[in-house]
Parts: C-alpha cells; structure tokens; sequence
C-alpha cells in the first residue's frame, strides 16, 4: 500500500488581503501537520482573493503575494505536508494565475493556468497571460514555473488551476501521461444554483480518463456579487471518495491508496496505449524532485468503506432532503453569505431594509435572518436581529391595511426593530414642486406620481445609510428589473440587492417554502395579498404586466436561451395550453418592448449577487448594448 492523506481547504478570503488570508491559510495548515495530512490543498489565487481583476496590472500588489508565499512557505517550514495553494506570479510582461507547490520551506515551483475563461462572469484573458504546454522557465530566485510535475517519496503529483479540468484536453491528460498520479486541482468557481452535480460528474469523469486520483479545492465566501460555495472533492479513478461540506470554511481529508491508481492504471489497457501514443514524440513534462522526504505515512490507515464491506452499500444513516429542500436551502444559504460577506468586509455597521409588506422585501429580510442565524446560531440570531437589523414602513395614502399588518408582525417575530414613517406630506409637497417645474400645457403623468413615492422613500433610505454607516439593502427581483417595472433613484436604489438576480417565481417558490419549514408568523399575512408596488389605488403586478410565470418564460427563453420573438411564442404555446394564442403573442411583444427599453436602468443598478447561470449585472453573465433595438426579435 501506498497511502496518503489528502486534505481539502477553503479560506474565505478578501481581494487585497495577503496577510489576513495567508494567516487563515497557515491556521489551517498547523491543523493538518496534526492530523498526518500528506498533501494540503487549498484554493485558486488563495493569497490575493479572487477575482483581482485589474488589480493584477500593479506590481506591488503582484510583490506583495510573493513575499506572503515566502512568509507562507517559511512560516511552514517545520510542517510535513505538501502545501498547494494559488496566488498571481509575474515574469517579464506576463501575470500567471499559478498554483504553487511548498514543501518543508521551499517553493518548489510554479504552474501556471492554461485555460483562461472569458464567458460568464470572466475576464481572465483581459489580464492574465496561458501558460503553455511543456514550458519550463527558472525565475530570478531560482523558482521554475512552467508546466511542471513534482516528485516526491510518496508519488508524483501534478497541479492546475481551475479552469484546467473543465476541457477533456486540457494539461491534466499530458502530466498524467508523464507521470501524475496524483493531481491537485486549485479553484475559485463562483456558485450557480445546480452546479454542483456538474462539477461532481465532470471532476469523476476526469479522473477516470485519466486514471489518477484528482483533488479539487474550492473557495468559500463572497467577493462582490460573486458568491464562492467552498467544499471540493477527491475522486479516485472515477470513483468519488470526498466530497467536503460547501457554505463553510475550514477542511477535510481523506486516505486513498495510490497503489490502487497504478494497479489500475496497469490494467487498462486503452489508458496504456494512449499513454505510448503520447510519448512516442519523445516530450514529457519537466519533473521536480523534492529534496526533503515526504510526510511520515505509517499512522496512515487503508480507506475502509463505510458499511465495512466491499460489495454492500452503506446503511442510511440519515434522511435525505426532498429536491424541493436541497434547492431552496442551497439558494437561501448562498445568498446569506452574499449579503453577510459583503456587510462584515465593507465594515457596514448596521443592515437596513425598506419594508413595503410586499413578497420581495419580506424575502430579503429573511435571507438577512438567514445570515444572521448561521453566522451566531440557532440560539443568538433573534438578538442580533435586534443588534444588528433595522426596518423601515413608509406608507402613503396607497398602501394597504394588509400589508402594513404583514411587515409589522414579522418584525415582531424576527425581533427586528421598525420605524413606520409616511411620506404622504412629503409626496404632496414634492408633487406641488414638480408640477413648477412644468410649462404651459404640461402636466405630472401618473407614472411620475409613483415614482416620486419610490424617490422618497429611497432618499429616506439613503440619509439613514449615510448618518449611521448602515448598508441598504435593495429587495427588486431580477423579473421586475428585467422590463423596468422599478424606479430609478427610488426601489432600485440601495448599497447591495439581495434578490436581484433571483426571479419572482422563484421569490415566491422560496417564501412558500420558508412559511411551510419556518413558519415565522407574518409571512402568511403577506402572501394572502396580491402582488403590487402599492403607488396608485388597486395596483397589481401581474396585471400590469402579464402572469409572473409567463414573465419569467419570456425572460428565461429571450435572455437565457437566446430565442426571438416568434420562437418564444412557439414555446409558449407549448407551456401554456391555458392561454389563447393571441395572449401568449401579445405578452411576447410586450416583453420584448418592456426588455430592451429597460437595459439603461440596469447599468445604474447597485451590484447584485450572482447565483444562476443568468443575470442583469452589467459586465457579469449577461452584456447587452444600453442603446438598442429589438427589430430583429420579430423574426420567425
């Protein structure tokens, strides 16, 4: 037997903080010394934070992540394991974003990523220069970088960097062939609702092309409005021996026996021949060999199977949640640690939510108790509600008894403290002022009597963000912004939007199942009432706009799967047999009028949190030209 013990960390980190994170980093190093780990991984541009963006064109901030690797690797001199861990590396005109293998104090060399995403959220091509296959350069201190592998007394082992094992060719499969057993994968993959399955089957299936044991070590927390789920996985020859637990910092480890890849690897003949193939031109990737031994393995014990037998599967120790509860528990969690990273790193002192008894606002205070509850526990969140929230009613002369009722009882129940403060008085003045503005023959439209409610209220919101050093939070849903059913200067307003990118029907998916597993009172109040922006008498939404699943089809076959206008009403057809064909056409032009006059407001939207494959963040997954028009859409 050839055991070693892999460790997978993820450190929440904060672009910029070299020190704070290398001190997370070294914490958690000392911790796997003293659990015999072999090899520690830990994630993707771990020193800097991830993503720089175009931080990386300073070259102090590129210096100062090499002086805090020196500081890592000296700091763990005395420590056994192999550490592998991502930071920015510059020579001559190029910044690499590498991985770095440190053993015993020294750092043995450099890989850089070959595969540089610039679809979704990316931009690492704008910035970072490939590494290149077979490349083997030695740096000023006698460091090389290149494409590299490292052998040591417990195997041979090979590093990546995220994007590396998203293509079935990328440098895995050669340092495979040249000798990799082991392969450390260091990743900083923002969270998309659903995408751990993927990450999952490809990392299993790349280990199994292969034939090698693949680590893989995500980041955890939140940068911006990218959300980093954490976990990782160890796969073994396809087969899936860690998968670590996501939305939290810290590591996990396990024993796997690299007998077993060789073995493996000996018996598959069609992975044998490819790997002739491979080296009939002669070229292998450059090896490193460590100068000082590995860990001590002897206190290492086989990887046993749960149920202690090879042929049985393990007992069922525990009940697994229904999909509906893994999908709202999994969006609920990310969104938690995107508001709670944002509030603590930005030093925000209080968190502030404009209250309108609506489904919206309602969701966002409770992402906001979410965060709350697993930031200080089951029995602490209702306090720090207290300490920590506040909420504001601002009704005029529209808004609803209902309504009103709905935010004041849930306040009650969340222990969170409301400032109920009309704005009728200062509707009416603002209203006399506007109409001076006008001349001869001009007049206020009703849209601008709603609007100059919303302005209020978020000129209120401002001036108390502003005098107490407390974040605004924005509660729009991505559906509503997406046809501009939002005020500019007013509910579009604020310091972070919580639910900006999640859709209305997923609001209300998400509030329907908070009252069922939470049941805090107040929620049911808010759902009996009918959706509405609550500025002019009897104001609904969905009739005002179309049916919210009829909007989110339009929306999710437009922007998500990029149909024109005649094929999403083919689609529709097909969705909602419900529906005349002439209401699904109308609804279809609508939208697509409503969409793309409405892009201009998205770019003066505060940054929201991305959490799906799909979003209106200007320069995250969806990029579209402010000044536009959809004659093409009307196509067949």
């Amino acid at each position: 037997m050839r055991l070693v013990k892999l460790a997978i960390a993820s450190v929440n980190t904060t672009v910029g903080a070299t020190t704070t994170n290398v001190d997370r980093a070294l914490e958690f190093a000392r911790g796997m010394a003293l659990l015999d780990v072999t090899v520690g991984c830990f994630q993707e541009q771990l020193i800097g934070g991830y993503p720089p963006e175009d931080l990386v064109q300073w070259q102090s901030f590129v210096d100062a992540q090499t002086d805090a690797l020196s500081r890592f690797a000296a700091e763990t001199s005395e420590l056994t394991p192999v550490f592998v861990l991502g930071l920015v590396v510059s020579h001559q005109a190029h910044r690499y974003n590498c991985a770095a293998v440190v053993h015993r104090g020294r750092v043995l060399g450099l890989v850089p990523k070959e595969k540089l995403p610039t679809y979704n959220v990316f931009y690492e091509a704008r910035t970072f220069s490939r590494g290149i296959a077979f490349q083997h350069v030695v740096l000023a201190d006698g460091t090389p970088l290149g494409d590299l592998l490292f052998e040591f007394d417990f195997g041979t082992l090979a590093v990546e960097v995220c994007e590396d094992a998203w293509s079935p060719d990328g440098p895995l499969r050669r340092r495979a062939y040249s000798g990799a057993e082991l392969v450390v994968n260091v990743s900083a993959s923002p969270y998309r609702l659903g995408a751990q399955g993927t990450r999952r089957e490809m990392l299993c299936t790349r280990s199994a092309d292969n034939q090698c044991v693949l680590a893989y070590a995500n980041a955890v927390g939140a940068q911006d409005g990218l959300v980093f789920d954490g976990g990782g996985f160890v796969c073994q020859n396809g087969r899936l021996a860690l998968e670590a637990v996501r939305f939290r910092a810290g590591f996990e480890a396990v024993v796997v026996d690299l007998d077993r890849t060789a073995r493996l690897r000996a018996e598959n003949t069609t992975w044998r021949e490819d790997a002739q193939a491979f080296m009939r031109d002669g070229r292998k990737v450059h090896v490193v060999s460590a100068r000082e031994p590995g860990p001590d393995r002897s206190r290492l014990r086989y990887p046993t199977p749960a149920s202690r037998s090879f042929f049985l599967p393990a007992s069922q120790t525990e009940t697994q949640p229904s999909a509906r509860a893994a999908y709202c528990e999994e969006l609920l969690d990310a969104l938690s640690l995107g508001v709670g990273d944002y509030f603590e790193k930005n030093g925000f002192k209080l968190i502030g939510i404009a209250l309108s008894g609506g489904r919206d606002s309602l969701l966002a205070l409770l992402v906001v108790r979410h965060y709350l509850e697993r930031r200080y526990g089951p029995d602490a969140w209702r306090q720090k509600c207290g300490e920590l929230v506040r909420a504001f009613y601002m009704p005029s002369r529209y808004s609803g008894e209902g309504p009103r009722r709905g935010a004041s009882t849930i306040c009650q129940t969340l222990g969170v403290p409301l400032n109920v403060s009309s704005i009728d008085e200062a509707f009416e003045r603002e209203l006399e002022a506007a109409r001076s503005l006008l001349g001869p023959g001009e007049s206020v439209t009703p849209l601008t009597e709603q609007n100059i409610q919303a302005r209020l209220r978020g000129l209120r919101m401002w001036s108390w963000s502003n005098s107490t050093g407390g974040l605004f939070l924005q509660t729009g849903n991505m559906t509503e912004k997406a046809v501009g059913y939002t005020t500019i200067g007013g509910d579009l307003e604020g310091g972070l939007s919580v639910i900006s990118n999640v859709p209305k029907t997923v609001v209300i998916y998400l509030l329907d199942y908070l009252l069922e597993t939470r049941a805090f009172e107040g929620i049911d109040t808010i759902l009996s009432y009918p959706a509405g922006p609550e500025l002019a008498a009897d104001q609904q939404g969905e009739a005002e706009l179309m049916p919210y699943v009829v909007l989110d089809a339009c929306f999710a076959l437009h922007a998500g799967e990029k149909m024109s206008g005649e094929e999403i009403k083919h689609a529709l057809v097909s969705l909602f047999p419900e529906h005349e064909e002439a209401y699904l056409q109308v609804c279809v032009e609508r939208f697509l009028r409503m969409f793309s006059q409405s892009i201009y407001k998205w770019v003066q939207a505060p940054l929201g949190l991305h959490v799906g494959n799909l979003d209106l963040d200007r320069e995250r997954a969806l990029q579209l030209p402010v000044v536009t028009a959809n004659e093409w859409s009307r196509r067949a």
